[in-house]
């Protein structure tokens, strides 16, 4: 029997960092302050990500670039790594983005990539809650409530279980 389906989430999108709880507010501007240390002499595009633990503590990344692309890393990526090795067992909560293009904030907020979105998907399953991701721009914010809304049909633990034969 064929079917079709629709997936969507919704967000919450704001004008302006102000508009932000404080705590959020606070996790952007380290993201925007991470996107400026970013090392990307080949794109020019600098990330700077912000991941708040349950403990309150900050971790911040970067994207570092490589000339033998595709070895660098994403600013998300470099942020949960260094929570992980640093802080193990401390939850993330929250995870704010940002981007800097020539020497300017992008205007639209960027989107992890598709390798980043698994990563922090099963940091959501491994510590059995969402993390909220906070997408900074700088004319808009976008509030997203769990990486399972951007990576909704994830390759996940279920996934590896062998099926009967």
């Amino acid at each position: 029997m064929k079917r079709s389906g629709k997936i969507s989430f919704i967000y919450t999108e704001l004008d302006k960092p102000e508009e932000l709880e404080p705590a959020d507010r606070e996790l952007l501007m380290s993201a925007i302050k991470a996107a400026g240390n970013a090392y990307s002499p080949y794109s020019g595009f600098r990330v700077g990500a912000a991941l708040r633990l349950e403990s309150g503590t900050v971790v911040t990344g970067t994207n570092v670039e490589n000339a033998a692309f595709p070895s660098g890393i994403c600013a998300e990526r470099n942020a949960i790594a260094n929570a992980s090795a640093n802080y193990p067992g401390d939850k993330p909560e929250a995870l704010a983005i940002a981007a800097i293009s020539g020497r300017k904030q992008t205007p639209d907020p960027v989107s992890p990539c598709g390798n980043c979105r698994q990563v922090i998907a099963e940091e959501e399953l491994r510590h059995t809650g969402n993390i909220k991701i906070i997408l900074g721009g700088s004319k808009k914010i976008r509030i997203i409530k769990s990486a399972g809304d951007l990576l909704p049909l994830q390759f996940n633990s279920d996934s590896l279980k062998a099926t009967p034969r």
